[in-house]
């Protein structure tokens, strides 16, 4: 049996969650000093589905919304940059948008910030998936193809497994076993900043934090009450630092 087949018996993701919220501020509207709830920006570059991830935060409580924008996001408490599909398009798409720029703004002032997915991904030096495209730089190391040996993509809930001596951010307080939902062919390096692994063919990196920046390989937006529990950690991250 494959290392990481141990997770093909899990249940499914639950369903969606639908819950409303209000819409970040506009800059020019927002008075100087005025009281208002964090508000965590959903970089939105064209690429995929990233209302689950909105939907997700929502669900929470969090005043969510999917931002095209450099100026709104430029405002947000909390960013998250989610991503599906090839590392190469995904760079080059978020580089278009503009919204590069504002995601390196972000964690150059210490703004809470999540990756998810190839989102993830992006925040390390580069990829060999597509190895003339740079990544955003913000983490150090290169995302490696997933080991020989095993299914390519790894595409079924794991076990995150928390690296020793890690700090608790992400799964602070997630109960154990922690089984999440991935989508993937490829990962990051495992580097000083790694926080966790699963283990598919030997210990492949699942997230990854340093200081504000954090980041996952899988998707918490569909990895049921445990993504939900990780995703809040993000939300009172966030409100944390606005407060």
């Amino acid at each position: 049996m494959p290392s990481g087949s141990r997770a093909a018996a899990y249940p499914p993701p639950r369903g969606p969650c639908d819950e409303a919220v209000t819409r970040l501020p506009t800059p020019a509207a927002e008075p100087v000093g005025a009281c208002r709830p964090a508000v965590i920006a959903v970089l939105d570059y064209g690429i995929g589905n990233l209302r689950s991830a909105e939907k997700a935060l929502q669900h929470l409580g969090a005043d969510a919304a999917l931002v095209a924008d450099p100026d709104r996001a430029a405002v947000a408490d909390g960013v998250v940059l989610p991503g599906v599909g090839a590392f190469g398009p995904c760079a080059q798409a978020l580089r278009s948008s503009g919204l590069d720029k504002a995601a390196t703004s972000a964690i150059e002032r210490g703004v809470p910030f999540l990756g998810i997915c190839i989102g993830f991904q992006l925040l390390y030096e580069g990829s060999d998936e597509d190895p003339s495209v740079p990544g955003l730089g913000a983490l150090a190391g290169v995302v490696r193809r997933l080991p020989p040996g095993v299914k390519h993509p790894q595409m079924q809930w794991n076990i995150v497994e928390p690296e020793p001596g890690a700090r608790p951010g992400l799964l602070a307080g997630v109960p154990e076993p922690a089984w999440v939902y991935f989508v993937h062919s490829y990962a990051p390096e495992r580097t000083a900043d790694t926080s966790s692994t699963c283990d598919y063919g030997g210990p492949v990196t699942a997230s990854a934090e340093r200081g504000a920046v954090w980041g996952t390989q899988f998707h918490p937006e569909k990895s049921g009450a445990v993504g939900l529990d990780i995703l809040a950690n993000f939300v009172r991250h966030v409100s944390g630092a606005a407060a």
